[in-house]
């Protein structure tokens, strides 16, 4: 078949796809209440996404290309960064941001076996999980009630003589309090990595989240703010950080060249690494303990239609929640809604909601409220994992912790009380762009019922 044929070919099909895509999704079902379940996030695309995806699929190259070297390229651009990554998911770009700061090409900077990483204990665990895999010491902080997001004045408080950096998440896409965080690392000599996994399109001072870390992550995962179906990216603009997390995505690789390409360096077989033989294979050089968590090309084709969509998702996100808030507001007195961080614009993950203590005085309890949702076919979520240190993962080390043991792998600074109190009373709601004024109608007067009231 010649070059002509092919591509005459390849653009019927993907008229073709276009055509499936309106045929079998054009036309959304319709909202029935009580019936139609209402997810709290989801994949949203069209004909756009099935078009790059059939195209990706038909170079049958599969592992990372020409789509991923764009969605790269055009990820950095929109983020203002230099450098991005592609990953497999948002957990292995966590991994892979914390596993960079141990490289020894760090010298007295990297992290090391013992020393302390400082979080709160209100987040997910794929933000603790490398800190304990690896040998580090997560240092636990409470959160503000108002925010759910870091109180930084234990933040200040926590910083140790072994402490090496501050691993914090924007809670729900509602940035921290970047200014004062970047202070206190900036003060102590500290690494910033900023877990944007549910913040992406968030706004800090007029400034995109994500490009105030020395090192930052994102999740595409199906419920977050773009989707590839499994996928993440590690960005930066430090070029010594891009270097470490690219070798220790491909393997621990020492060479740069990308998939399918050879002797980008121009020193491939005629230099010395270690006490290899000279001239040894660069290709087979390993300068880190790496992994294999590339992202393929068909998810990366994907994420290239997902991108061009970004702007709009985040409008309808930071909508949604401004339209729950303000059917909610007859709540206020028993249901707390999560607060924006002064000087942020959030694109939010979901709406956070806490039970006042007027509310529990009233008898009202999350686990009614949820009940009552989820048979109504609302689907909640609680904040992740609650109490991090509360969970099942954590109880050897907890029992260490309580018996006085120097060697319990983490320790608490301060109280955790608004910690608590969002492990016990708090719940949330999607806001994701999937959803209708209808459903979120629906949505806030299912809330008003649980709570014993008539909606406005």
């Amino acid at each position: 078949m010649s070059a002509t044929e092919s591509d005459a070919l390849r653009a019927q099909i993907r008229t073709l796809v276009a055509e499936y895509y309106r045929g079998t999704w054009g036309e959304p079902a319709p909202f029935v209440p009580g019936e139609t379940r209402l997810a709290y996030g989801g994949r949203v695309f069209d004909e756009d996404e099935l078009d790059l995806l059939v195209d990706a699929s038909l170079d049958f190259w599969l592992t990372y290309g020409r789509y991923s070297a764009r969605f790269e390229h055009e990820l950095a651009a929109y983020l203002g960064v230099k450098h991005c990554l592609l990953v497999n998911s948002g957990s292995s770009a966590n991994l892979l941001a914390f596993m960079a700061l141990t490289s020894e090409k760090l010298g007295k900077r990297r992290i090391g076996r013992g020393d302390e990483i400082i979080t709160v204990a209100a987040g997910f665990p794929t933000t603790v999980a490398p800190i304990v895999q690896y040998g580090a010491v997560p240092v636990f902080v409470d959160v503000r009630p108002d925010t759910a997001n870091v109180d930084v004045e234990q933040l200040a408080a926590a910083v140790g003589l072994r402490s090496k950096a501050v691993f914090l998440a924007h809670t729900l896409g509602n940035p921290f309090e970047v200014e004062a965080v970047l202070r206190i690392c900036e003060r102590h000599g500290l690494w910033l990595i900023e877990d944007n996994c549910d913040a992406l399109g968030s706004l800090y001072g007029g400034r995109l989240t994500g490009g105030f870390g020395h090192i930052a992550t994102s999740s595409f995962y199906p419920p977050h703010h773009m989707t590839t179906g499994e996928g993440g990216a590690v960005y930066t603009d430090d070029a010594q950080l891009a270097e470490i997390v690219a070798s220790l995505r491909d393997w621990g690789r020492d060479c740069t060249c990308r998939s399918g390409e050879d002797n980008h360096c121009g020193h491939r077989f005629s230099h010395q690494f270690g006490t290899l033989p000279f001239g040894y294979d660069h290709k087979y050089v390993f300068s880190e303990f790496g992994y294999n968590l590339k992202v393929t090309e068909m998810q990366a084709a994907v994420g290239c239609a997902q991108l061009a969509k970004l702007p709009e998702f985040t409008r309808l996100r930071r909508e949604h929640h401004a339209t729950l808030s303000r059917l909610l507001a007859p709540l206020s007195d028993l249901l707390h809604v999560q607060e924006a961080t002064s000087g942020s614009e959030p694109s939010w993950f979901g709406l956070l909601l806490t039970l006042t203590p007027e509310a529990k005085a009233a008898g009202l309890s999350r686990d009614g409220i949820v009940a009552h949702l989820e048979a109504a076919k609302i689907q909640t979520r609680m904040l992740f994992a609650g109490n991090m240190v509360r969970q099942p993962c954590f109880d050897a080390m907890r029992a260490a912790a309580e018996a006085g043991r120097s060697d319990a792998g983490y320790r608490v600074a301060g109280e955790l009380a608004a910690t608590d109190r969002i492990m016990d009373d708090a719940f949330w709601v999607g806001v994701y762009p999937g959803l209708s004024g209808e459903m979120l109608d629906y949505v806030a007067g299912e809330i008003a019922t649980a709570c014993g009231r008539t909606s406005s």
